[in-house]
């Protein structure tokens, strides 16, 4: 069982379940939540950081491992994403913020064969795109639905990414990321080829 009350760790980034999240923590409130993450076996919840306050609905993260404790008392650490919910009450009474949370579940939908090939084929796509090799994790036996894994790899919009964290079902997700990929994936071969003439004439890209 999930604590109803966690501490919030409020960053630039959606995380999104089976995501990697590795973290430089300097600042003390949040060393200190690391330490009690680690001795209770707790998970925290990130929060995407807005200009005027933080989204209500974040993923926990499970810290896996301390990958190195500095001499200046920072920590780096690998975390990885778990369980989506929604801050119920926010508790800003010590330095480190807690929040009251909910834990989401998502809705039982038909699954639609062709939509899920297509948006793999998109993913592929864009992948390559950026990363300029072919993406190795869109096997079915993945723990995280394929949204999740899709949308946590891409470096898609802070936005979009959160609306795919929000939706409650996996239809949804699929169907929202496909109309997502269907305008990026045209746009990133456009930039591919710009690139690839900037450097055959000797100009760069602003």
């Amino acid at each position: 069982m999930r604590p109803d009350r966690i501490p919030l760790f409020p960053l630039n980034v959606v995380l999104l379940p089976g995501a990697d999240l590795p973290l430089h923590i300097f600042e003390p409130r949040y060393l200190e939540m690391v330490e009690l993450c680690l001795k209770e076996k707790l998970e925290f919840g990130v929060l995407l950081a807005l200009p005027k306050g933080v989204a209500r609905v974040g993923c926990t993260a499970e810290i896996i491992e301390v990958v190195q404790r500095n001499s200046d008392g920072t920590v780096d650490i690998l975390s990885v994403g778990r369980e989506p919910f929604r801050v119920i009450e926010f508790f800003e009474d010590n330095p480190l913020a807690e929040g009251y949370v909910d834990y989401l579940e998502d809705r039982d939908a038909p699954p639609n064969g062709a939509l899920r090939r297509e948006l793999i084929e998109l993913y592929e796509t864009c992948h390559t795109l950026v990363f300029e090799d072919y993406p190795k994790n869109t096997d079915s036996d993945q723990a995280a639905p394929i949204s999740f894994v899709i949308a946590g790899t891409l470096p898609m919009d802070l936005l979009w990414k959160q609306q795919i964290l929000e939706l409650r079902s996996e239809a949804d997700r699929q169907e929202r990321l496909v109309g997502y990929l269907r305008v990026w994936a045209p746009h990133l071969q456009k930039t591919g080829v710009m690139r690839q003439r900037a450097g055959g004439n000797g100009h760069g890209l602003n």
